[in-house]
């Protein structure tokens, strides 16, 4: 016999909240007892007025109201966000008189829960009734979610305030620093400067050259010091490899340029090129030249369960190209460099981009942005003075004071003096880590741009993810102190994602950057 679920029908433990399986199943039964399941889905991080009035409108819809919130994993606002966790969210929402029902929804996007829950309508607000300004695009795909299984969507037409507003203005969820800094940016309308300067970047044609990089990660978990020698014994758990170095460079860039170039050099012996090349977004073309005797390089990294890296194995030669091998690499960048609009190198002196390689990168690139990277294997010999010239350099603060000899001086000093007399550069960003970012162009002010995020589940590619996305915003003549502010929302989405598992996509740093500036 079918059961009966009312609008009063409640999970044993008596409350409203439920996982999706059992939503689902809970709607099933109400479809089939003639009731009409009403859905509504969102963050609902402060709820407020507008929230209350939206929801009511939602339950004269239809029998039932079930609301579905993005778990906190998923929700992309900016620093300090979500202010409250899923499960208040959640706790709020279902002592609302009027929502029957609420779940967690651990995905970026409403359509797992429309095609589990199947709702007879979906509700959203009238700020997402014009699919043209919607930026996510979501709103189409959850449309046709909802008409798949036969349902309608509704738009409320009731009292709009914006939480991400009323958070910014009256909750103390910045340091002092970024409150005053995104307000500075708000009176001068930053959000409509970043967009102008994204929506220029769309129709770059970019070459990054660099080295490929593997990063493989071994899970691990610690199971404490071995009794007969100086070492940790570890318990293996999983493993993910990711394409990194260039390849990941040239997978963030394609997501905010028209079509983009890699051209690198991979191992013959221990290649990975089907993982490189399945890795590559639809508009990203590799240009691979290969290495006999030698492998792709592959760092790999044992991590315990908190994704704290525990030590790390490089499998590599780093010895300099040389003979046929480097003669080819110059061939190839004199003739790819000339065709596009932006060459972006991602050095990290392992022995692909030597002093000919750098010559043909200088002498024919339209614009060059370089980055070059100091680790554990090259500290002191990579240096960015290695360029005599470029467009724009992007390093981290210990790579600018390696690169001037500079240990002490501050941060702005080695930016505005001693670099630009070191090579022939007039836009420089150093990269601070939790201190935020530095920018620097040749008449300009030095710009520091506060760090957007204190928490950081992974910081590898962070650096390479800033350089990508501000090289295009710089080259189509973006003010640095705008760069800045947007490498710096780059760096913190990227330090949120577990190695190479996405990119930074376009839709998502917009949406990071409306939050911050609404």
């Amino acid at each position: 016999m079918t059961e009966t679920v009312t609008p009063s029908h409640r999970h044993p433990d008596g409350g409203k909240v439920h996982n999706l399986a059992q939503l689902a199943t809970v709607a099933e039964h109400l479809r089939r007892d003639g009731r009409t399941v009403v859905l509504c889905h969102g963050v609902f991080d402060l709820l407020h007025l507008g929230h209350v009035r939206h929801l009511e409108a939602a339950r004269r819809e239809g029998d039932v109201l079930m609301v579905t919130i993005t778990a906190d994993s998923f929700v992309n606002k900016g620093p300090g966000r979500p202010v409250f966790g899923e499960h208040q969210r959640a706790e709020m929402l279902a002592a609302l008189a009027h929502v029957d029902y609420v779940g967690i929804n651990y995905a970026a996007s409403a359509e797992s829960v429309i095609h589990a829950i199947k709702p007879g309508v979906y509700v959203k607000g009238s700020d997402y009734k014009d699919s043209e300004t919607d930026v996510t695009g979501k709103i189409v795909s959850e449309r046709r979610a909802v008409e798949d299984h036969g349902g309608r969507v509704v738009f409320t037409n009731e009292l709009v305030f914006s939480s991400s507003s009323l958070i910014n203005n009256y909750l103390d969820v910045y340091d002092p620093a970024l409150k005053d800094y995104l307000a500075g940016l708000r009176q001068r309308d930053g959000l409509a400067q970043v967009r102008q300067m994204l929506d220029r970047a769309q129709g770059l044609k970019v070459l990054v050259v660099g080295d490929a990089i593997i990063d493989d990660y071994q899970y691990v978990n610690a199971l404490g010091k071995s009794p007969k020698e100086n070492m940790i014994a570890t318990l293996h758990r999983d493993s993910e490899q990711f394409a990194g170095g260039s390849i990941a460079a040239a997978n963030h860039v394609a997501n905010f340029c028209a079509e983009v170039e890699v051209v690198t050099v991979l191992g013959r012996a221990d290649s990975h090129e089907q993982l490189i090349r399945e890795s590559l977004l639809p508009n990203v073309t590799l240009t691979a030249l290969h290495r006999d005797g030698a492998p792709t390089t592959r760092k790999c990294r044992f991590i315990d369960n908190g994704m704290r890296k525990l030590f790390e194995v490089y499998y590599m030669d780093d010895t300099p190209s040389s003979g046929r091998q480097e003669a080819e690499l110059v061939r190839v960048i004199a003739n790819r460099a000339p065709k596009y609009d932006l060459v972006i190198v991602t050095d990290f002196g392992h022995g692909m981009i030597t002093a000919p390689v750098i010559k043909a990168l200088v002498d024919n690139a339209r614009f060059l942005a370089v980055n070059t990277q100091t680790n554990s294997a090259n500290t002191g010999f990579n240096l960015v003075t290695r360029y005599p010239k470029a467009d724009y350099v992007c390093i981290d603060a210990p790579e600018a004071k390696l690169a001037t000899g500079d240990r002490y001086s501050d941060i702005a000093t080695i930016l505005s003096k001693h670099l630009p007399a070191r090579i022939d550069c007039n836009r420089i960003t150093v990269t601070m880590g939790h201190e935020g970012a530095a920018t620097w162009a040749k008449g300009k002010k030095i710009n520091r741009v506060p760090a957007f995020t204190k928490r950081a589940l992974d910081t590898v590619g962070a650096g390479d993810a800033f350089l990508a996305v501000t090289s295009p915003l710089v080259a189509v003549g973006g003010p640095m102190e705008l760069v800045g502010f947007v490498g710096n929302a780059v760096g913190a989405i990227k330090v949120g994602i577990v190695g190479h598992r996405r990119s930074v996509g376009r839709i998502e740093l917009i949406k990071f950057v409306e939050r911050l500036l609404k």
